[in-house]
């Protein structure tokens, strides 16, 4: 485990028992196991990227040797994303019906907690402004700080609703799926809060202003909608052993980056075999749509985007007049650039 993850995580047990401890509410035994067990259930158990990317990213700002106070502070604000994270994807597998997340049973499915879920969610959310509090009171960027991940979390529930409305059951219709679409909801749904949030957090624990810095916000959002296209193309092509899960975006009618593209260039006979096979359980459908998208050459779609991608990427990353700005966003582009999961 890296340095820097290690400290991560020391940094994860003292904002529990600062929670643990909240003033605001009195806690019985009970509650307070309860929240705990909540808490280590839901928070710390994923890849950490994240949280561990506000680290990174406000080092690289500053070029020098992050003092002790400010590592740690970085670590906060990156725990916020992922208490933040945590928050989305309980409620998100109640929405889904989803039956595992990150290798273990949802946290709703979990006996005894059910539907409380929904609650434990709320909870989660509401202790983002609680380490907040207790942590960037006295700055000068504290306001900027809680305006920030009200936003974001704003487009990312308003993402999510483009999401379950374009996909109601029984109202199937791939005539709506389009590449604006798909662009619309990545852009809401994943790319503020996984690209964005992290490097504008430490953007202001380094004393910028967020207004000065709406290219990067650009390009990040770029960033993350390149990355949603691989984990699309990966749902399909990827190795379930590397990727760690077996990918349902056909199953479950996902307005999927390859089924937009397959509806933009395949013919009417093969659009007839989409309409006829897409969002359907069964195997022999699934194999369907599987091998048109072979038909289509959509691995061979996919590469050439990935290409062009990197390349606009990289020229609107060198564009930019900081050169800690760049190596910061060139950090993120090297960790998801032809990335197998």
């Amino acid at each position: 485990m890296s340095e820097t993850k290690s400290k991560f995580l020391e940094v994860y047990s003292v904002l529990k028992s600062e929670l643990l401890n909240d003033p605001a509410f009195e806690f019985t035994d009970d509650s307070r196991q309860w929240v705990e067990r909540m808490l280590d259930y839901n928070v710390p158990g994923g890849k950490l990227n994240r949280g561990l990317s506000v680290v990174d990213s406000y080092n690289l700002l500053q070029g020098r040797q992050l003092t002790d106070d400010e590592v740690f502070l970085a670590c906060v604000l990156g725990w916020c994303i992922e208490w933040l994270q945590a928050y989305f994807l309980v409620l998100d597998d109640i929405m889904d019906n989803s039956h595992t997340r990150r290798g273990q049973p949802c946290w709703f499915r979990v006996p005894k907690v059910g539907m409380i879920a929904a609650n434990d969610g709320v909870i989660l959310r509401n202790q983002i402004p609680r380490i907040l509090k207790n942590h960037f009171k006295g700055k000068p960027y504290y306001v900027d700080l809680l305006e920030l991940f009200n936003e974001v979390e704003f487009q990312t529930a308003s993402g999510q609703m483009i999401d379950l409305i374009t996909t109601i059951e029984g109202e199937k219709d791939l005539s709506k799926y389009s590449l604006p679409l798909h662009r619309r909801i990545v852009q809401y749904k994943t790319a503020y809060y996984s690209f964005y949030l992290p490097v504008a957090c430490a953007l202001l624990m380094a004393g910028e202003n967020l207004d000065n810095h709406t290219s990067v916000k650009d390009i990040l959002v770029q960033m993350g909608i390149y990355f949603q296209v691989q984990d699309d193309y990966l749902d399909c092509f990827g190795d379930p052993q590397v990727i760690g899960k077996i990918g349902t975006d056909i199953e479950d009618f996902k307005c999927s980056w390859l089924v937009v593209k397959a509806l933009e260039i395949c013919n009417e006979e093969q659009k007839k075999t989409l309409y006829g096979n897409y969002g359907k359980a069964e195997p022999a459908n699934v194999e369907k749509v599987k091998a048109l998208y072979k038909d289509l050459d959509l691995q061979g779609v996919f590469l050439e985007y990935e290409s062009k991608s990197y390349e606009t990427l990289v020229s609107s990353i060198e564009a930019h007049p900081s050169k800690a700005v760049q190596a910061v966003l060139k950090s993120f582009l090297g960790k998801i650039y032809k990335r197998q999961k």
